[in-house]
C-alpha cells in the first residue's frame, strides 16, 4: 500500500505566497510554518513528525528549509526513515528511504553542512553590518515595545505579587523581554 505524499514548507518571513515551494508537486495534505529554522521547535513540523505514517512520503524543497544546521537535518532525517518513511528534497534531488548507500549518507552531510555554513555566514555579515552602523551612529537597536511610563507600570504590577509570566501577558511581552526590562537591557542604549 502507497503512503500519504505529505509536504512541508517552512518560511521564515510573511511570505504571501509560501506554497510556492512545493508549486506543481502534487500532495496529500502540507504543514506550514511560519519560522526560523534556526531550531527545531516549529509547530508544523512537530504535528508533521506525529502525523507521518510508515509508507508516507515526506517532500521538502530544500534541505535547508527542514533544518539550518547539520545535527538538526540528520535527525529529522533519520529519525523520519527509521519510521519507514521517504524524504524527498526537491532542489537537491535527493531522496532518503533509510536503505540508502554510503554516497547518499555523504551527500546528506555535505549539503547539510554547507545550508548550516551559509547560516553562520548570515549572522557573521548581519553582525558586521550592525557594528559599522553603530560605529556612524545609524543603529539605535529594535525599538523599544514599552513606553518609560509602562517599564513603571510593569515594576509596580510585580510588587503586588503577580507572577512574571502573568505581567509579560498583560503588557503582551515575552518574559525574556520582561527579563530585560528588569534588568534595564531594554532601551537604554
Amino acid at each position: 500500500m502507497l503512503g500519504q505524499r505529505i509536504g512541508y514548507i517552512r518560511v521564515s518571513t510573511p511570505d504571501p505566497h509560501p506554497d510556492r515551494q512545493l508549486e506543481g508537486i502534487e500532495v496529500d495534505k502540507t504543514f506550514i510554518d511560519k519560522a526560523s529554522g534556526k531550531d527545531t521547535r516549529r509547530p508544523q513540523l512537530e504535528l508533521l513528525m506525529s502525523f507521518v505514517r510508515t509508507g508516507d512520503t515526506v517532500i521538502v524543497h530544500s534541505m535547508d528549509r527542514l533544518a539550518r544546521n547539520l545535527d538538526d537535518l540528520r535527525r529529522i532525517v533519520h529519525t523520519l526513515t527509521d519510521r519507514g518513511v521517504r524524504i524527498e528534497f526537491v532542489k537537491e534531488h535527493l531522496s532518503f528511504t533509510g536503505e540508502d548507500s554510503p554516497m547518499a549518507s555523504l551527500m546528506l552531510s555535505v549539503m547539510g553542512a554547507f545550508a548550516e555554513f551559509e547560516r553562520a555566514l548570515i549572522n557573521e555579515r548581519q553582525r558586521e553590518g550592525i557594528a559599522l552602523a553603530k560605529q556612524c551612529g545609524a543603529y539605535k537597536g529594535r525599538k523599544q515595545s514599552l513606553s518609560q511610563a509602562a517599564v513603571a507600570q510593569l515594576r509596580e504590577r510585580l510588587t503586588t505579587g503577580i507572577s512574571k509570566a502573568q505581567v509579560a501577558r498583560e503588557f503582551g511581552i515575552s518574559r525574556q523581554t520582561l527579563y530585560q526590562y528588569l534588568r534595564g537591557g531594554v532601551g537604554t542604549s
